[in-house]
């Protein structure tokens, strides 16, 4: 599988993909127009090992629905990514069995020498 889970209204999801220079078999999947599914939600993550890697802790809704001041397990994490797509950390590139989470430069590098190759 070759795709991206992203935002289209997330100026930095849009700059790595244009970064990126995509070829076109891969898939682009606006995260808020169509929604992760859980059979999506469950194969990124028995690429990434866990949900917690997947959850972003930079969303608003962390900090204000309380969520950093509990212990979340990863039952929560699914769930809480799920219920709303901003706890979706962007973006989620998938190269075949390989997955890159965020938009670090590091992990966006690794992202475009794993398509490219």
């Amino acid at each position: 599988m070759k795709k991206v889970y992203f935002l289209k209204t997330c100026s930095t999801c849009i700059r790595i993909i244009k970064a990126l220079n995509l070829p076109k078999e891969f898939i682009l999947q606006d995260i808020k127009e169509d929604e992760i599914t859980v059979k999506q939600l469950e194969e990124l993550h028995k690429l990434s090992g866990n949900y917690e890697s997947l959850f972003s802790k930079r969303a608003k809704l962390y900090k204000e629905m309380g969520l950093k001041d509990q212990n979340l397990t990863e039952k929560d994490f699914k769930h809480y990514i799920l219920d709303h797509y901003t706890f979706l950390s962007r973006p989620v590139i998938v190269v075949n069995d390989k997955i890159f989470i965020g938009n670090s430069s590091k992990t966006v590098e690794a992202a475009k020498q794993a398509i490219h190759e």
